[in-house]
C-alpha cells in the first residue's frame, strides 16, 4: 500500500515537508511504502473549466504541468495527504489550484481512498487553512483520517518545527490513524466487503 503526500509548499525542504515527513516515517514503520510529490515553486493554472479533460480518456488536463504527472500516481495510490504552508491565514494558492484540477478530472481515482490535510504556520490561520483543503475530500467520498488534535505545526523554520513536540506527536498519531484505516480498508476487501454503490449524482439548480 502507498500514500502520497503532496507538498504543497514552493519550498521543497521547509517547514511543510518537515511536517510531512514525520507522518512518512510512522508510516514507513508501519509497513506502508510512501512517495512525495513536491509542486516546486513554478505557477500552477487554475481550471478554467473547458472540460478537455473529461473528453480523454486518460483524464489528462490540456494545461500540461503538475496536475498531469499527479494523475497516473493517484490511480496506484491508495491514501493521500496534501500539506500546505498557511499564507495570509489560507492555504496556498498553488496547491488549491492544483487540487481544483485534479478532482475536476480525475476524481474517480481518488474516491473512497483515505485522506488528510496538514498545514503549517508560523502563528497562526491554520484551521482556516485546513477548511478548504478538506472540502475536496468531502465532496469525492474520501473517508477524513485525524490526529488528536488539528493536523498542524508550527514554525517559521524546519528546525523550529522539529522543536513543536505536540505538533510532531499530532503528524505520528496522524501517520498511525492513516496506517490502520489503509488496513482496516484491505482487511474489509480480503473479507469481500466491496465499495458502496452510489446513486447516479442529481444536479439541482437553485435559480431555474
Amino acid at each position: 500500500m502507498k500514500v502520497l503526500l503532496v507538498n504543497g509548499s514552493p519550498n521543497a525542504k521547509g517547514c511543510t515537508y518537515t511536517a510531512l515527513a514525520e507522518v512518512a516515517k510512522t508510516l514507513n514503520e508501519n509497513l506502508i511504502e510512501t512517495e512525495f510529490f513536491h509542486l516546486g515553486g513554478s505557477p500552477i493554472r487554475d481550471c478554467t473549466g473547458c472540460r478537455a479533460c473529461r473528453r480523454n480518456l486518460d483524464h489528462q488536463c490540456i494545461m500540461d504541468d503538475k496536475v498531469n504527472e499527479f494523475i497516473p500516481k493517484a490511480k496506484e495510490a491508495n491514501g493521500f495527504i496534501f500539506g500546505s504552508p498557511v499564507y495570509f491565514a489560507h492555504t496556498s494558492g498553488r496547491l488549491l489550484n492544483f487540487m481544483d484540477r485534479v478532482f475536476y478530472s480525475s476524481a474517480d481515482y481518488l474516491t473512497f481512498k483515505p485522506a488528510a490535510a496538514v498545514v503549517s504556520a508560523r502563528r497562526a490561520g491554520t484551521t482556516a487553512a485546513l477548511e478548504p483543503i478538506m472540502k475536496h475530500f468531502t465532496i469525492n467520498q474520501m473517508p477524513i483520517v485525524s490526529s488528536n488534535y488539528w493536523n498542524m505545526v508550527h514554525g517559521n523554520t524546519p528546525d523550529e518545527v522539529k522543536q513543536d513536540l505536540e505538533g510532531l506527536q499530532i503528524m505520528r498519531t496522524l501517520g498511525l490513524n492513516m496506517a490502520w484505516l489503509l488496513n482496516c480498508i484491505e482487511a474489509g476487501k480480503t473479507a469481500g466487503i466491496k465499495y458502496p454503490q452510489t446513486e447516479d449524482k442529481i444536479m439541482t439548480n437553485f435559480i431555474r
